[in-house]
């Protein structure tokens, strides 16, 4: 008699709770944003950073990118906004361990498509000639 197959255990196995469910679903739409996560691997290789500096080392970010984009991330808890009493003032951010967390969680992403890369590019070439057959 042939053995019953077994069934992965899955997420969708478990009892959901809606709170996990919605915030899931926000982290994976910051996540796909591609300013977010470039804002992130800035901060976690260069450190604390002045806004006109990590908007630079973020590469094509235009000001109200930027200043939207790390809004968003220090209301989410990533950032950490320190103005400095000073004239003119200075303003810096840095990474919370929530943010780093988030980038370490990323990083499992960039292996995946490290490790996939060549398999990903001929499934796009086969499926393109076959799209023009």
């Amino acid at each position: 008699m042939p053995s019953p197959q077994r069934k992965t255990p899955s997420v969708h196995d478990l009892p959901v709770d809606p709170r996990v469910e919605a915030l899931v679903n926000e982290v994976i739409g910051r996540v796909a944003d591609k300013w977010t996560m470039i804002l992130i691997e800035v901060l976690i290789e260069h450190g604390e950073l002045r806004f006109t500096r990590l908007g630079e080392l973020a590469g094509g970010i235009s000001q109200k990118m930027l200043t939207q984009t790390l809004r968003q991330m220090e209301r989410d808890g990533l950032v950490i906004r320190t103005i400095h009493p000073v004239i003119p003032p200075r303003v810096e951010y840095r990474l919370t361990d929530l943010g780093l967390s988030l980038g370490e969680a990323f990083c499992g992403v960039w292996l995946w498509a490290e490790k996939n890369l060549q398999a990903i590019e001929d499934a796009r070439v086969a499926f393109d000639i076959r799209a023009k057959a």
